[in-house]
């Protein structure tokens, strides 16, 4: 057997992903030593109770409670323990102490990660991240590494396979919301507390981080626009079933240069309407995707697993194999890129489409009123459709009628801005009895 120099491993979390990372350290311990050129010694797993339940059976002498001690003794750290803090103040002791560190902590990372990668330049450690986004996918080095040459202008999501799940049984099943959270819940996909995901806090943090890295600009997490899929209903799914749509959750980031002259980029989150002829209309259940526009390249996708145990491990381990053969070869990190500095813009200077489901009275003059309104703002009308449908008054003040009329209205492209005060507008109108649905169309 060859001999390799050793290169002590810390992990930071003994979890669903940290015990699968442990396991597969252990039992593959020789492929990746020739892989990697360095023996990969997992001297130790810090967790807050050495003795609770694992969902793998592991040598008992490798938990400790100890992670500071077990940081300032290893080469590589790896933070599997989610949060802010402490894993935050973790990492910052891993970088000053001379250790490379993976991490798949997406909210730390769109949170601080601009601390982090500063203080890792600053010392030339490395930090990689590839399974804080969409989970066993590689889609994080090919930005950083692949495309590097390239200019990304767009990047289309799906990186939440909670959210996918729900909506793909919502359009295929003809669930409610409730009760494909309720499957998505009984399955394991969804926590107790699904919020972080249905309301789309999850995947503004992956955008963040796409955002950043595709654009070479740092994006805050504050500036990204978020809307979670608790509005969607049964009836838009159907709507957009109809137009030949599917409903999805999409993390979208943005190159473009607005209505001034400007160029900037945009990290957003929301439900859209995307044509079924589209590649992400074809993600379902649980999984994930990422479509990448550049210039150069073209179009591309990454499809795959967004979360697992094991399946996080994969990418953990592939961050570790990289940061191993650094070590190897010898040199400072690579730093994070945020040379461009581009301005981050708000949703207002954003440009889409708009599907937008009215019931209005069903009197002459309606469609010219209604036309004027979208006119007022300089959104030029793309689609209308009317159908007959029974009265449904708005309030109890309005007066009754005997019937109303569903319009259902595609828009050109326009600013969100524009689009929002049509809206408004309309749910002023006095014709108009219910503004139905509301969604925005991508990838069309």
């Amino acid at each position: 057997m060859i001999e390799y120099r050793n290169l002590r491993v810390a992990l930071l979390g003994g979890g669903s992903v940290g015990a699968q990372v442990a396991r597969l350290l252990l039992e593959q311990s020789e492929e990746l030593a020739n892989r990697v050129g360095a023996s990969l010694e997992l001297v130790g797993i810090a967790v807050r109770d050495v003795d609770a339940e694992r969902s793998v059976d592991l040598p008992k002498e490798l938990f400790t409670t100890d992670a500071e001690s077990l940081i300032l003794g290893a080469d590589v750290v790896i933070e599997l323990m989610g949060g802010l803090e402490p894993a935050r103040s973790y990492i910052l002791l891993a970088i000053n102490s001379g250790a490379d560190v993976v991490t798949a902590n997406k909210a730390l990372l769109a949170e601080h990660g601009a601390e982090l990668f500063a203080a890792a330049d600053q010392v030339g450690a490395q930090l990689n991240y590839e399974a804080a986004v969409a989970g066993a996918i590689p889609i994080l080095r090919p930005l950083r590494e692949s495309l590097a040459g390239d200019r990304v202008v767009r990047i289309l999501g799906i990186v939440n396979g909670t959210t996918n799940y729900i909506l793909d049984r919502m359009d295929e099943q003809g669930d409610s919301l409730e009760e494909a959270l309720a499957s998505a819940t009984a399955l394991g996909y969804a926590e107790a507390d699904p919020t972080a995901d249905i309301d789309g806090y999850d995947a503004a943090q992956k955008a963040a981080i796409l955002a950043s890295l595709a654009f070479h600009t740092t994006v805050p997490l504050a500036s990204v626009y978020r809307e979670g899929i608790t509005s969607v209903t049964p009836a838009q799914i159907e709507s957009a079933r109809k137009a030949g749509y599917v409903v999805k959750l999409l993390a979208i980031c943005e190159r473009f240069t607005d209505a001034h002259g400007v160029d900037g980029v945009s990290a957003r989150v929301y439900p859209a309407m995307v044509p079924r002829t589209h590649p992400l209309a074809a993600v379902h259940g649980a999984n994930n995707a990422v479509f990448v526009e550049a210039e150069a390249a073209g179009s591309l996708m990454f499809y795959g697993a967004g979360a697992g145990g094991v399946e996080t491990a994969s990418a953990v381990l592939g961050d570790l194999v990289s940061l191993a053969r650094r070590h190897v070869a010898g040199g400072p990190g690579v730093a994070a890129s945020s040379h461009a500095g581009l301005p981050v813009f708000e949703i207002g200077s954003v440009t889409t489409r708009y599907a937008v489901t009215l019931e209005v009275t069903d009197e002459p003059g309606v469609l010219a009123e209604i036309a004027s309104v979208f006119s007022n703002h300089h959104v030029s009308l793309a689609l209308v459709e009317q159908s007959m449908t029974p009265a449904v008054p708005k309030t109890v003040s309005r007066a009754a009628v005997s019937a109303t009329a569903t319009l259902v209205i595609g828009t050109h492209e326009a600013t969100e801005a524009a689009l929002a005060a049509t809206v408004r507008d309309l749910a002023a109108n006095r014709f108009v009895t219910t503004i139905a649905s509301v969604l925005r169309v991508e990838g069309a």
